[in-house]
């Protein structure tokens, strides 16, 4: 039995549609406000809320936008109730993030045709997660322990023929042997890196007030970030020529460490999936309320199914081109920008290229 939690602050208004609700066989909790229905929203986790717009102590935008920003709340389907005259104030209630909108009077039938469309949506969606961590475990299974035990394997192997060959080996021999461990161990260490970065983002995510500490930084100039960054993520692969660099500047609220990070990954993901002395586009600029830091390159492209797949431990098309790492990097970047209110878009075509773009809101 679905859970409904219906907020209306006129008792007759709330006692009628609960009982429809409870006619229709829903488990109904009510709140005679925002406050209220937000302590009820954390304490149930109701399958949908159903919310006026105008009421007293916290109106239903309020509502909305706690809901929207709690992590246990943030998914649940919010339904707005609206007077007539409140149309024009729609638009707002979808901004914040409102599923569906209903105009008093409604008729009974139309609030449970909009409950049922919002629960078949969570079930589909459900379903597409399930699937999705299938493909999770599948990739953790088999990706996993590949980046841990090629480098490890390296280390050893190189490491043993220093040994072995500690009293005859030639300078260049002893050279070329600690350049491999050192490539080995560079690789192991950002796989550990990115994997402890990943799970304290979770760890944030579930905190608001880790969330707000998150936040409260201040990058003035980020362009020296930006482009030392890629420049330096390029050489790594000798391709520092090919790093192309078009960035207009503005002040952004994240700390340098974390805009590095998602520049790198970025960067890197360009770097992996196309061919030397082809172009990395990386730029910058102003698009309404946001700043877009945009990557992009000629390479192989993803397709539709592998952008809706970006994630912890999903790569893409590995049995045709070989790749380092678990697919972590996207789901970091990814990640970073929610937390910091952004969004990540991949726009690919296959056999012609990829366009990343993160935007951060001003």
């Amino acid at each position: 039995m679905a859970t409904i939690l219906l907020v209306e602050d006129e008792f007759e208004v709330r006692e009628s549609v609960a009982a429809v609700l409870r006619f229709h066989l829903f488990d109904v909790v009510t709140a005679p406000n925002g406050q209220k229905g937000f302590e009820l929203a954390r304490l149930h986790l109701p399958d949908v809320i159903i919310s006026d717009v105008m009421m007293p102590e916290m109106d239903g935008y309020s509502l909305l936008k706690l809901v929207r920003e709690t992590p246990e709340t943030a998914t649940i389907p919010v339904i707005l109730l609206t007077a007539m005259d409140q149309r024009m104030n729609v638009r707002q209630g979808m901004t914040l993030g409102a599923d569906d909108y209903l105009t008093k009077p409604f008729e009974n039938r139309e609030l449970v045709a909009a409950i049922e469309a919002q629960l078949s949506k969570r079930t589909t969606l459900a379903d597409k997660y399930d699937t999705t961590l299938k493909l999770l475990r599948k990739n953790i299974i088999y990706a996993l322990p590949h980046e841990l035990y090629t480098p490890l394997h390296q280390i050893i192997g190189y490491a043993e023929l220093l040994d072995m060959d500690a009293e005859s080996a030639l300078p260049e021999d002893i050279h070329q042997n600690a350049q491999a461990i050192i490539q080995a161990s560079a690789r192991l260490h950002r796989l550990t890196e990115n994997y402890l970065i990943y799970a304290q983002l979770e760890i944030i995510a579930s905190d608001p007030a880790e969330i707000e500490a998150l936040r409260n930084h201040l990058i003035k100039d980020p362009i020296p970030v930006i482009a030392a960054t890629a420049m330096e993520t390029a050489a790594v692969y000798n391709r520092s020529s090919d790093i192309k660099l078009k960035l207009e500047s503005m002040t952004l609220c994240i700390a340098e460490n974390n805009l590095r990070k998602i520049v790198a990954e970025l960067v890197d993901n360009a770097l992996k999936f196309s061919m030397p002395n082809t172009t990395i586009l990386v730029r910058s600029f102003r698009q309404d309320g946001d700043f877009v830091l945009q990557v992009g390159d000629c390479g192989y492209g993803m397709s539709a199914e592998d952008i809706n797949r970006v994630g912890a431990y999903m790569q893409f098309e590995r049995t045709l081109h070989e790749q380092q790492g678990v697919g972590l990097g996207l789901a970091i970047t990814k990640r970073l920008l929610e937390l910091h209110r952004g969004k990540l878009i991949i726009e690919s075509q296959l056999g012609q290229g990829t366009m990343v773009s993160a935007y951060f809101p001003i």
